[in-house]
């Protein structure tokens, strides 16, 4: 093992002297320098585990030292010496940077004090260096895992795209409507699906998703498809800020996404204009309501699903995910359908 290497700097040439043989018996590579100038010069090379500046020297004396020391980029540690026990001294080097501080005194009683400074010191150093060198890894880390998530994401959207223009296709293929509107239903969730990542690789925060910007969105693709020049639906969007994170942000996409179909489909005449409205708010400090209310003809006791059914289905296993259920309020003269969940 490589013994420490140590800079003592002091102005008196017997105690370097001294200082070189006793630290070098305790296992210590020595280099000693005369004055501040030159100790500052070595210290510049960048060779030092640790250095040991004493208080009174001429012209430039330990503070001063210290001082420049400190402002030379990865510098060492450093333990202050002097020969006064004025508590303000130790005060002054420990607040200009130094590590440690050991009082100067006749015979080996000082080296080995100086020595057990340097022990701690050392150890308190390598301590602190690995632990910067570990948080520097885990931020490289987690800077590599957040643009890994980022591509992830950018690809899962691309897909989704691709996938709902080919169910796009498909659907303008077909002369059946039934099959067509169910390939155009199946391109709407894709849809939704799809914000939710371009969210995520499009924000700082590949983890959560801003339910304002995604609902928003997702509410003007909604309305664009359903609003026409012979039935206009009007969609309204109100939302506290929330991030939700992205498993849960998907499954209340396609909850929105399936009562605003629902209600834009059936709530109204196909002649008839009408307005379906939307609000997410929250409930506390962690839980949400999501509200969907139309002023259509209702929803009567006990009516079977129009369409497929699998709208139906979707809302109650995305709920389930959620681990809630949307619930509809009987008394309310269009339909209302609510959800309450929690934010994780």
């Amino acid at each position: 093992m490589t013994p420490p290497r140590i800079l003592f700097i002091d102005d008196d040439a017997g105690l370097r002297r001294l200082a070189t043989r006793a630290l070098e018996r305790r296992g210590y590579h020595v280099t000693t320098a005369d004055g501040g100038e030159v100790g500052i010069a070595l210290a510049g090379e960048g060779q030092f585990d640790l250095i040991a500046v004493d208080h009174y020297m001429p012209g430039m004396d330990g503070i001063e030292t210290l001082e420049r020391l400190r402002k030379i980029a990865g510098s060492p540690p450093v333990v202050y010496v002097t020969g006064s026990e004025e508590g303000r001294i130790a005060v002054a080097a420990l607040k200009a940077g130094a590590a440690d501080y050991v009082v100067k005194t006749v015979g080996d009683d000082f080296f080995d004090l100086l020595s057990a400074a340097f022990e701690q010191v050392l150890a308190r150093d390598r301590l602190e260096r690995g632990k910067k060198a570990a948080e520097d890894e885990l931020r490289a880390s987690n800077a590599r895992l957040e643009a890994l998530l980022v591509e992830v994401n950018h690809r899962v959207a691309n897909s989704l795209q691709l996938v709902s223009a080919m169910v796009g296709l498909q659907a303008g293929a077909l002369t059946d409507p039934g099959a067509r509107d169910a390939l155009e239903d199946t391109q709407r969730r894709i849809r939704a699906i799809g914000q939710v990542h371009r969210r995520l690789y499009t924000s700082n925060d590949v983890e959560g998703v801003d339910m304002q910007d995604y609902l928003t969105a997702l509410i003007d693709e909604l309305a664009e498809t359903w609003s026409t020049d012979s039935a206009p639906r009007a969609l309204s969007l109100a939302v506290e800020p929330i991030r939700l994170p992205t498993d849960r942000a998907v499954s209340l996409g396609v909850i929105v996404t399936e009562l605003v179909t629902n209600a834009c489909k059936y709530a109204y005449g196909p002649d008839t204009a009408g307005e379906v409205r939307v609000a997410l708010t929250r409930d506390g400090e962690d839980r949400f309501t999501l509200a969907v209310e139309d002023d259509g003809c209702g929803l009567p006791a006990d009516a079977a699903p129009k369409g497929t059914g699998l709208g139906t289905k979707l809302i109650r296993a995305m709920a389930q995910s959620l681990q809630a259920a949307v619930e509809y309020d009987a008394g309310y003269a269009g339909v209302r359908a609510t959800l309450t969940a929690a934010v994780g």
